[in-house]
């Protein structure tokens, strides 16, 4: 107990010999920076106090200050720091001077954006014209009375991550891509099996337009023989020919029940044949809805006693299919409507196959 009286009383002594030694102007930064801190202790009594960044900055500077004025810097901030350590203060310093020296980036100075109007016609060109290089764009634009450098058009498009003419040319020779820009022009055909109630296989052959989603029935058999498969092509030719209509692409897959002659025939009329990737039946995915539909909607739900059975029901499913049935493909029209303005009259119901589907129309006012 004494030698702790004594030692604060040297300490004490210490302390009013160093005033001597220092000037008047290290004490009044001294006496600022302990006044400092007892404020900060009496508003904050946690410990160590929980400061705020404004709360910081005043230490930081009188403890520069004094660092600045006293001749053993460090020994001076212990001296007179009581809640923090040198270290701590000087970090906050230097913090104070790092924000000092950071400036906002300037905004960049150049050419005003163009108008939204010209920049999705720039981005249209592109898209619907994949070949199209800058140059052609920009001979494009001009002559709509648009003056627009390349290098612009080429921001415009990296902007829209529209890649440059020659991936988008790889882009649009894609499968996807050629069934859309031929869909009007384009017949698939394919063939599905059906199971009747004494377990009999019977295939059943289909055509179906992708523009207009039109279902031409085939045939169903037990035997699809090379003969009866090209005949069945020399009909659906005929057909279409009578009703003037003009396919130049019939797709297909590689199945062995398409002989030669099948192809021949619809390359007597000028309709090329494609045929599908090997294993790739979403190459062929229209006809494969179509088998999807036909089986959810009505086989699912029937037993099937024997071919003729299933023509009867195939050719009822076909009626409503092509007569009565909106499509979310076609953008809900019907591929063969005859009532494009329905009348004003009561709704009515038409049952296809005893009631299994249903068809709804109005009666002609």
């Amino acid at each position: 107990m004494a030698f702790t009286l004594v030692a604060h009383l040297f300490s004490a002594l210490l302390d009013f010999l160093s005033l001597f030694a220092r000037s008047e102007r290290e004490k009044d930064l001294e006496i600022l920076l302990l006044r400092q801190q007892l404020r900060l202790l009496q508003r904050n009594r946690t410990r160590p106090p929980r400061l705020s960044w404004w709360e910081k900055v005043p230490l930081a500077v009188l403890a520069s200050k004094l660092v600045q004025r006293a001749t053993n810097p460090r020994a001076r901030l212990s001296q007179s720091l009581l809640l923090f350590t040198p270290e701590t203060v000087l970090r906050w310093h230097r913090e104070l001077v790092r924000r000092k020296w950071t400036f906002r980036p300037r905004p960049a100075v150049g050419r005003p954006r163009i108008a939204a109007e010209l920049e999705a016609l720039i981005v249209r060109l592109a898209q619907e014209n994949p070949r199209w290089g800058y140059g052609k764009i920009e001979g494009e634009l001009l002559k709509l009375g648009y003056r627009v450098g390349r290098s612009t058009i080429r921001d415009v498009l990296k902007r829209q991550h529209i890649p440059a003419s020659p991936l988008r040319t790889k882009q649009s020779s894609t499968w996807r891509a050629f069934l859309r820009q031929h869909q009007q022009q384009l017949l698939a055909c394919d063939f599905f099996t059906v199971e009747t109630l004494r377990l009999q296989t019977l295939y059943v052959f289909f055509f179906i337009e992708i523009g207009t989603r039109q279902v031409h029935l085939a045939g169903c058999t037990a035997h699809p023989t090379a003969a009866r498969v090209t005949q069945q092509a020399r009909h659906l030719v005929w057909k279409l020919q009578e009703a003037g209509k003009t396919m130049r692409f019939l797709l297909h897959d590689r199945d062995a029940k398409f002989p030669s002659s099948f192809d021949v025939v619809f390359a007597s009329e000028g309709i090329k044949v494609v045929l599908t990737p090997f294993r790739a039946p979403n190459a062929n995915a229209y006809a494969e809805r179509w088998v999807r539909s036909v089986r959810e909607e009505c086989l699912d739900y029937l037993l099937i006693i024997n071919e003729r059975h299933l023509r009867h029901v195939l050719t009822e499913y076909c009626w409503y299919y092509n007569h009565a049935r909106p499509h979310q493909g076609i953008e809900q029209q019907i591929p063969e409507s005859t009532n494009h303005h329905p009348g004003i009259g009561a709704v009515q119901r038409r049952e296809i196959l005893g009631g299994l589907l249903h068809a709804y129309y109005r009666d002609a006012a």
